[in-house]
């Protein structure tokens, strides 16, 4: 079993930079997939970006691309998502996740993973 902890959410002006740690629990840690999603209010929770449980392999929406990175420490248990440029439109609470992932197609969906933290709020001002 995996337990989670997002870190590092807070208030930023657009154009500005915000680092998420996410910590975890457990020593099966490095044989997981991790996922970044978000959830703003009113709206679904989306994918933002994962890594591979080597950390060799990563995979970005779109709307991230160029901006977010995702690496990941398998010998501190942590993975990261650095933020720059935010926008206005990243505001949302954004959620760490951990999958055992045997297809790509499987990193962008919610419901491939199995463990989830609490989450962090982010929010971007104009």
């Amino acid at each position: 079993q995996v337990q989670l902890v997002e870190s590092g959410g807070g208030l930023v002006q657009a154009g500005g930079s915000l680092r998420l740690s996410c910590a975890a629990s457990g020593r099966t840690f490095s044989s997981y997939a991790m996922g970044w999603f978000r959830q703003a209010p009113g709206k679904e929770r989306e994918f933002v970006a994962a890594i591979s449980w080597s950390g060799g392999i990563t995979y970005y929406a779109d709307s991230v691309k160029g901006r977010f990175t995702v690496s990941r420490d398998n010998a501190e248990n942590t993975v990261l998502l650095q933020m720059n440029s935010l926008k206005p439109e990243d505001t949302a609470v954004y959620y760490c996740a951990a999958a055992r992932i045997y297809y790509s197609g499987s990193y962008y969906h919610a419901s491939s993973y199995d463990y989830w933290g609490q989450g962090t709020q982010v929010t971007v001002s104009s």
